[in-house]
């Protein structure tokens, strides 16, 4: 039965496109990336990673961009190629600019890059409300921890280092939490309307969801769609405001379908001469974006 709305016949593509891509054959997965190839070299493959698709592999998943890597090499090159490798990880729901390697040397340096922050990344999300201020930099340390609620569950979350003290209101030092990992994330407002904001964001470290919850907690702006991040104590659908579903022409009941908007949208590798990498905005971000009215910045 296909929905008459239009929005939720979007969101059941969108769906059925995730369970698709777990359901295909790994060849035609293979097939998919190869499609999806922006540039290559004799050092690198890099690919605009599509929505809903693991880069690892785990519980439940029968597909994931970690073991088509040798398929994948063999069409790109010949059926001698030895298997491409991962140099860094997106989530499941980021789409955009992913950077492989052919070799296990190239992985190891480019890793390096990564880790020693050498690779510039510029990531696109929608976000609920208006960041103050609109341009700034968050540096909050995160650590995982457990919450405790009617289901438990672990979500990343901040561990500053300073708090405010609730007697006289100033801010002291508080004691560091001994998992936590140093985490800094730019931002900037590109566009505001219909009760959201584009934002334009550059982590200058790589901690797990930092992004996510840089944004969810540090700035109150969680990015539409992380069903994840928008509550601290539950798992639950994220409450959209009445004028961004008005605009999305979304009943609230139905808001659990709406994917991550969150696209690795360039990255600029330094291989010899610096490597600039652009990956245009996935069909349904664009679409959101435009019933959001927010304006698309020419890139």
């Amino acid at each position: 039965q296909i929905p008459k709305d239009p929005t939720r016949r979007w969101l059941r593509e969108l769906t059925a496109m995730s369970q698709q891509l777990q359901q295909v054959h790994p060849n035609v997965l293979a097939k998919i990336l190869k499609q999806r190839t922006l540039y290559q070299n004799e050092e690198i493959v890099v690919i605009d990673k599509p929505y809903g698709l693991p880069v690892h592999g785990g519980p439940g998943i029968k597909n994931c961009i970690a073991d088509v890597l040798p398929i994948l090499a063999k069409m790109l090159e010949n059926m001698k190629a030895e298997p491409l490798h991962l140099c860094h990880r997106l989530d499941k729901e980021t789409t955009g600019v992913m950077v492989l390697a052919r070799s296990k040397e190239a992985a190891e340096n480019i890793r390096l890059l990564f880790k020693t922050r050498q690779v510039e990344k510029i990531y696109w999300a929608v976000v609920l409300g208006d960041p103050d201020p609109v341009e700034g930099v968050v540096e909050i340390p995160i650590v995982e921890k457990e919450v405790q609620s009617h289901q438990s569950h672990y979500k990343m979350t901040l561990a500053p280092n300073y708090r405010l003290c609730l007697e006289d209101g100033r801010v002291v030092k508080a004691r560091g939490k001994r998992h936590a990992e140093r985490a800094v994330t730019r931002y900037r407002r590109l566009a505001a309307a219909s009760a959201c904001s584009l934002l334009e964001l550059q982590p200058i470290t790589g901690v797990k969801h930092q992004i996510r919850v840089h944004l969810a907690y540090g700035l109150g702006c969680p990015i539409l769609g992380d069903h994840k991040y928008s509550h601290w104590s539950k798992l639950a659908p994220q409450k959209l405001p009445e004028l961004t579903l008005r605009r999305l022409k979304l009943e609230q009941s139905k808001a659990r379908h709406l994917p991550l908007h969150l696209h690795a949208h360039r990255l600029c590798l330094p291989l010899g001469q610096p490597l600039d990498f652009v990956c245009k905005l996935p069909l349904f971000f664009q679409k959101t974006l435009r019933k959001l009215e927010l304006d698309i910045p020419k890139d």
